[in-house]
């Protein structure tokens, strides 16, 4: 974190209380003052100055943001730097509701191939991740006591639909098929429903092993049979097995494809043409989400599918420990960056990265916009213009006009990084 832009600000009264407590203290006093000691504050943060940008409003343009307990309270083009405890000088920088990345891998403890969320935070800028099936039933508990409750950033979670989620990583956890258990997902499922979104199916064959889309017909089944109103089947495809259409052709509304731009054998672009099942599925309400990962995302093929209609409603970055060790450095704010070097404004790649998964999420009021009230998740960011090179998961070249770069992340009103409050406390 650059500390050139956390600034605290105080008002005369307020600089004498800091001395005071610094000849008393014997070292500066960093953190901010209680509100006995300054009853003229407003606000615990203000971010002001910056290009507040927050499609859940349809809003762009200069504003300060303002913060007290955890929550949005003012939106304003000028609120005095007196009025709050701390300021974040955001002058030239992009302020966003909080990044929402809705496919990713951060359950370190379950598996191989996961990442601490609040380790990353410096590359991705994110303050809600969604695990995309990194524990099933087994381990579902581990990955909400251990995982979960541990973290500052926002966890949610489809469980996979294989017991074992992705302990046996790199093995492929429905190669068993006993591993594909529907009563025991289904249960794991609506006993987490507060933080559980559905159920998570990885159709690849090199997953999956002879068994087909059998794992995707149990998935589904889970999903009901769990009786959580509303819950979705994330399905996963690279090199499907099988007819992709007969898999496609499965998926509700509501439910999750995630993928589609990968360029791994059998998926949604053959031979330069999109599969009409994949344009029948978009229209009957299946999601598009991104997941660029590992090797799940190529240039060649996400032009001609969106060329040919396939627009992604969500953009992911399926992080994890491989995708981060690639070039082509899959946090969501490069991946975003690709789809802008694609054609994408600044507020559609924004919006399918905070209100579009918020909505999709569907359990905290607010999340992914800044709107008064909401979550103070906030997502710093810089619009660095110029010529830069974007590589696919092929590293293939892209040559983009610009990339944003996180500079700072602000979590239920608490930055994270020094300089740190006093008392020092998360939510």
């Amino acid at each position: 974190m650059d500390r050139r832009f956390f600034k605290p600000e105080c008002a005369n009264r307020r600089g004498f209380m800091l001395k005071s407590a610094a000849l008393v203290g014997g070292a500066a006093l960093t953190g901010p003052l209680s509100a006995q000691t300054a009853p003229e504050v407003k606000y615990d943060l203000l971010i002001k100055g910056g290009e507040v940008i927050d499609p859940g409003q349809k809003l762009r343009g200069n504003r300060d943001v303002a913060i007290r307990h955890g929550m949005v309270t003012a939106m304003e083009r000028d609120i005095p730097a007196a009025a709050a405890l701390r300021v974040i000088d955001a002058r030239g920088k992009l302020v966003t509701p909080g990044l929402v990345d809705y496919h990713a891998h951060v359950f370190p403890l379950g598996s191989a191939m996961s990442l601490p969320s609040d380790e990353i935070i410096a590359q991705s800028g994110t303050t809600t991740y969604v695990s995309g099936g990194d524990a099933g039933a087994n381990n579902f508990a581990a990955f909400r006591r251990l995982t979960v409750s541990q973290s500052r950033s926002r966890l949610f979670a489809f469980v996979n639909i294989s017991s074992i989620g992705l302990a046996g990583f790199p093995v492929g956890e429905a190669i068993n098929i006993d591993h594909v258990n529907v009563d025991l997902a289904a249960r794991a499922l609506a006993e987490n429903q507060d933080i559980a979104l559905g159920v998570k199916v990885r159709e690849t064959l090199a997953f999956v092993g002879q068994n087909g889309i059998e794992p995707l017909r149990r998935a589904i089944a889970a999903a009901e049979r769990s009786g959580v109103k509303g819950a979705r089947v994330m399905c996963h495809i690279g090199n499907a097995p099988g007819e992709l259409s007969a898999l496609l052709d499965l998926l509700r509304p509501g439910d999750v494809l995630t993928h589609p731009y990968s360029a791994l054998g059998n998926n949604t672009v053959q031979a330069g043409k999109l599969l009409p099942a994949v344009l029948e599925a978009k229209k009957r309400g299946v999601v598009i989400d991104v997941g660029h990962g590992a090797g799940s995302f190529n240039f060649a093929i996400a032009e001609e599918a969106l060329r040919q209609g396939l627009v992604p409603d969500t953009i992911s970055s399926d992080i994890s420990a491989a995708a981060a060790n690639t070039p082509s450095k899959p946090y969501l704010p490069w991946v975003l960056s690709k789809f802008l070097a694609l054609g994408f404004t600044l507020e559609q790649v924004i919006a399918a990265a905070t209100v579009v998964p918020g909505n999709l999420i569907g359990k905290v009021p607010g999340l992914g916009t800044l709107k008064v009230g909401a979550p103070a998740d906030v997502s710093l960011l810089e619009l660095i213009e110029g010529p830069v090179i974007l590589l696919d998961t092929q590293n293939q070249a892209r040559t983009g006009k610009a990339y944003l770069r996180a500079v700072q992340t602000i979590r239920g009103g608490v930055p994270f990084g020094a300089p740190y409050a006093i008392p020092f406390s998360v939510t």
